[in-house]
């Protein structure tokens, strides 16, 4: 699964694109701040399995 980083300015300013990427390729992206992942951008699917296995424990 193909993955990227970008700084939160970059995100804002590419936010249409992210999230394309995320729905049609299964891109993740994970935004960072000062070089620090703070977040990330993901797929529908893996979103949906992570909620899954958190409400499973």
């Amino acid at each position: 699964m193909e993955s990227e980083e970008m700084s939160v300015a970059d995100a804002r300013r590419q936010f249409a694109d992210v999230l394309n990427d995320a729905a049609v390729r299964g891109r993740i992206t994970y935004i960072t701040n000062r070089g620090r992942r703070i977040a990330a951008v993901v797929p529908v699917p893996i979103a949906e399995t992570a909620d899954q296995d958190h409400d499973g424990r």
